[in-house]
């Protein structure tokens, strides 16, 4: 006598590649969902997507129907004459929160400084972002600094960075 055993069902797969101008509606609306404040606007993420010295990423997730959806996101920047990149923006849908789509489009963001020649990526935490902290600091961040009242609500950020092996 054997019984089947249920597999949860497995995560969908996600693919992670550089954001076209086509994502733009998206990536506002990412924005909007991930962020109630703080948000980069439209034209800023054009911008940053038609950038020569940023990136941004996106993570798609099959939505069922065969059709991607935009379930994640990260904006680096690097200026000319620095090893260092920042990692200005991440953002992960509310609704894909918890399942490890954040180290997922970090790993990614990492692997791009370094693919643009980058030694080290920097970037800004809010202080009450836990989750955000914890993985940070999971993944080999240090904390160098604290900036005061950094975010539009006044909280301060936690700056963070990272050697990129």
């Amino acid at each position: 006598m054997s019984a089947a055993l249920q597999q949860p069902a497995a995560a969908p797969a996600i693919a992670i590649r550089p954001a076209r101008i086509e994502d733009l509606d998206a990536l506002v609306a990412l924005e909007h969902a991930a962020f109630s404040i703080d948000r980069a606007e439209r034209r800023a993420i054009r911008h940053a997507i038609r950038s020569a010295s940023m990136t941004v990423l996106v993570a798609l997730a099959d939505d069922g129907d065969g059709r991607e959806v935009l379930v994640g996101a990260a904006t680096l920047e690097r200026r000319r004459g620095s090893r260092n990149a920042r990692l200005s923006s991440i953002a992960v849908s509310p609704a894909r929160a918890g399942l490890g789509l954040g180290g997922l489009v970090l790993d990614a963001a990492e692997a791009d400084a370094r693919t643009h020649g980058c030694t080290h990526l920097r970037l800004e935490v809010r202080a009450d972002n836990g989750a955000g902290i914890r993985l940070y600091e999971r993944r080999g961040y240090t904390r160098f600094a604290v900036i005061a009242d950094y975010y539009e609500d006044g909280m301060e950020a936690w700056r963070y960075v990272k050697a990129l092996a």
